[in-house]
């Protein structure tokens, strides 16, 4: 605990009149955190097998007016980039994620395609980064912040492309959060931001009409990868 941390709370602690836990009651607690009981799941997703997650995922994501594509490897994620901002008609050049896994996709086999590495700039229209998470129920990205993730990524660019895998796609938030906690509990602490996306930003608050882009991209595309290896020998 650093030292600001202690001095908020032992003013907390004295001003609720409180030198500290029993022993016994401190036991207690720390007991009652380590055995906590798991919340009620919705079955919805839970059922499900994986071919039938990942369409319900799929489907979801849709239905917030994200678009996906399905890939078998992720040696056809740089021609799928390609081709999505060329059907769009937007420019091939994105700023992308400075993530280690983004840099085994080969890349350079598409040399078109302009690429900048690190945090998101005022002027960058497009972006792509990975996902920690995905949840099968609602569609949902679950986007951790790191220095391999800058947070600029997700909300200033006008289209956000993401990279998520077949196996990062949970069937609830509750498991992605327990996926997040394992996670923290290797790398020593828990992220700074977590981001939940469902679809491109919206706002309904001008004449109750839907608007896409309102606070953030106004295009979400998905690449869903079925497979992280190449069934190439």
């Amino acid at each position: 605990m650093d030292e600001a941390r202690a001095r908020i709370l032992a003013g907390i602690r004295r001003s609720l009149g409180r030198d500290g836990l029993a022993p016994a009651d401190e036991a207690a607690l720390r007991s009652r955190m380590a055995s906590r009981s798991t919340n009620l799941v919705p079955a919805r997703a839970v059922q499900l097998d994986r071919a039938a997650r990942l369409a319900l995922f799929a489907k979801m994501a849709e239905e917030a007016d994200a678009t996906v594509s399905r890939l078998a490897v992720p040696q056809a994620v740089p021609g799928a980039v390609a081709g999505y901002l060329s059907d769009q008609n937007l420019p091939a050049r994105l700023v992308m994620a400075p993530d280690p896994e983004l840099d085994r996709i080969p890349w350079q086999e598409w040399p078109l395609l302009q690429i900048r590495r690190g945090r998101a700039e005022a002027d960058d229209l497009i972006s792509l980064t990975p996902c920690f998470a995905a949840i099968a129920e609602t569609g949902t990205l679950m986007l951790r912040s790191g220095p391999h993730t800058p947070t600029t990524l997700n909300f200033l660019p006008d289209t956000h492309i993401v990279l998520v895998y077949a196996d990062q796609i949970v069937a609830t938030y509750e498991e992605g959060w327990v996926r997040l906690r394992q996670a923290a509990n290797a790398a020593g602490g828990l992220p700074r931001t977590v981001n939940f996306v469902t679809g491109p930003s919206r706002t309904g608050d001008i004449e109750q009409r839907i608007v896409l882009g309102a606070h953030g991209p106004r295009r979400l595309h998905i690449l869903l990868v079925e497979n992280r290896q190449s069934d190439e020998r």
